[in-house]
């Protein structure tokens, strides 16, 4: 039987998913916002970045960055637009690596956890495995829609 009519049938589906689950699973908005979910963070700090870029400039500086207005206009640049790509099926990889690359050399800088001691350091531990699995989000979110659009 297939996953469709399973799921019509009120049988779980071929994957084992209730039909409940199946049929979110299968709903086409939910890749778009799944993705919206995930480039948003990087949208509005980007936006904010825009609005505010003595600020941004402030917050490269304070981190030890060398050219911050540089550094910051980088920044908003890959937050703004990776963000837009992202939000696109065509170029959806695109706007993934921009956006995972930039949180792994962000978090590499902005949470070095092997530099602090005792419960800074596991806080710091928890929030650089927490990007490292926005990271891992924004690879399945590419695969997904790649997959999606071939099909």
């Amino acid at each position: 039987m297939s996953g469709t009519v399973s799921r019509l049938s009120g049988q779980p589906s071929d994957d084992g998913a209730p039909a409940p689950i199946a049929a979110i699973l299968d709903w086409p908005g939910l890749g778009p916002l799944a993705r919206l979910a995930l480039a948003s963070p990087y949208a509005v700090s980007g936006l904010a970045k825009l609005l505010d870029f003595g600020g941004a400039t402030a917050e490269a500086a304070g981190l030890g960055l060398g050219s911050p207005a540089l550094v910051a206009a980088a920044v908003i640049v890959t937050q703004l637009g990776g963000s837009a790509l992202f939000l696109t099926r065509r170029w959806c990889w695109l706007g993934a690596g921009l956006l995972a690359g930039f949180t792994v050399v962000a978090t590499l800088i902005a949470h070095a956890f092997w530099t602090f001691e005792g419960l800074d350091r596991a806080r710091q531990a928890a929030t650089f495995l927490e990007h490292l699995a926005i990271v891992g989000g924004f690879a399945a979110a590419a695969a997904l829609t790649h997959r999606r659009r071939a099909s």
